[in-house]
């Protein structure tokens, strides 16, 4: 899991250290030389070990040089860009790491790795921390029944996904309605099916072809005739440029007045996943997105992405084919497997 992209942080905390702590070095030797411009390496190493050793000496006091310091943030957009981060994205990340080392006062040569550290963990928080809901919280205090509608291109996992909330909502003690608004498509309608009847929860469907909206309407009324907490609408995958799909989509949402727009997206699509999700929020306004796959991702892109893109959070992350292969999803929790922890 973003096994590429910690790869790289970790090299790039590296190299930024080593680079850093030349020119500290450097510098500090520097003052100790008069009416000296240039000092080569060999002129370093002799005064460095003539000169007696202080208490906090090394790159105490010491300024980062604004040069070196913009050589390492570029190696660090390079990086970020690579792994399919949105511009948008490296910009803040970078511009937030840049202002917490400019003019920062180190006591020794081992700080600086732990503070370029430090200062990337900080500004991933923050691109990560964007309106927040706490989905748990949402159910629990909601009037009854909650209706949920999901959204989503072709084939990113969404009606998996809803099986795995249908899960973690019976986990903790809520009863559920299924309702299969995909009648676009057959398979559809037969896959959760075949979901509900493990899951042990009603599924409400109408011959395929048949109107979304009025499924999603028939499950809503089924929730409140039954007393059931929450009603999952699933609906036919989509690409973004579809108009008349799209259409069709805004309309379940007028018809079954959802209380959260939850779009499903696929980790591995990186960038595609970010425009998606952006041009779902414009249509029908997200409350937050599930990314699929995210066991097999390297790279990070889209998680790192989404939720700064479009003002709205990740909610949860699929970590495999299971039922119970569904993650709540933080920024520490991210920011931990990023940097190993």
């Amino acid at each position: 899991m973003f096994k590429g992209l910690r790869d790289k942080l970790k090299g790039f905390r590296k190299r930024a250290e080593e680079e850093l702590e030349e020119v500290i070095v450097a510098e500090v030797v520097e003052r100790e030389v008069e009416d000296s411009e240039l000092i080569d390496a060999s002129q370093v190493e002799i005064i460095e070990e003539k000169r007696p050793r202080k208490r906090d000496e090394g790159i105490l006091g010491k300024r980062l040089k604004f040069r070196v310091l913009n050589d390492v943030l570029s190696e660090l957009e390079i990086i970020l860009m690579e792994s399919d981060v949105a511009l948008p994205v490296v910009d803040e990340i970078t511009a937030e790491v840049k202002s917490e080392l400019e003019g920062v006062k180190l006591r020794r040569k081992e700080d600086v790795g732990e503070f370029i550290e430090a200062s990337l963990k900080s500004a991933i928080r923050g691109v990560l921390t964007t309106n927040p809901v706490d989905f748990d919280d949402f159910i629990a205090r909601h009037e009854k029944p909650v209706v949920l509608m999901f959204v989503g291109v072709n084939g990113t996992g969404k009606t998996t996904t809803i099986a795995k909330i249908v899960q973690y909502l019976k986990d903790r003690g809520y009863s559920s309605v299924i309702a299969a608004s995909d009648t676009f498509r057959a398979g559809a309608i037969e896959q959760l099916g075949i979901h509900s009847a493990r899951l042990g929860v009603k599924l409400i469907k109408h011959q395929a072809g048949g109107d979304p909206a009025a499924v999603a309407y028939d499950a809503v009324e089924h929730a409140k005739a039954r007393h059931k907490d929450v009603v999952l609408i699933d609906t036919a995958g989509r690409m973004q440029t579809n108009k008349n799909l799209m259409d069709e989509m805004k309309k379940i949402k007028r018809v079954a007045k959802p209380h959260m727009m939850i779009y499903v997206g696929d980790s591995l699509a990186g960038n595609d996943a970010v425009e998606q999700a952006s041009t779902f929020n414009e249509a029908v306004s997200i409350t937050g997105a599930i990314l699929c796959k995210i066991d097999s991702d390297a790279r990070g892109g889209a998680a790192l992405s989404i939720a700064h893109a479009v003002g709205k959070p990740i909610l949860f992350v699929g970590t495999g084919q299971g039922y119970k292969d569904l993650v709540p999803f933080s920024a520490d929790w991210m920011v931990n497997r990023l940097f190993g922890e």
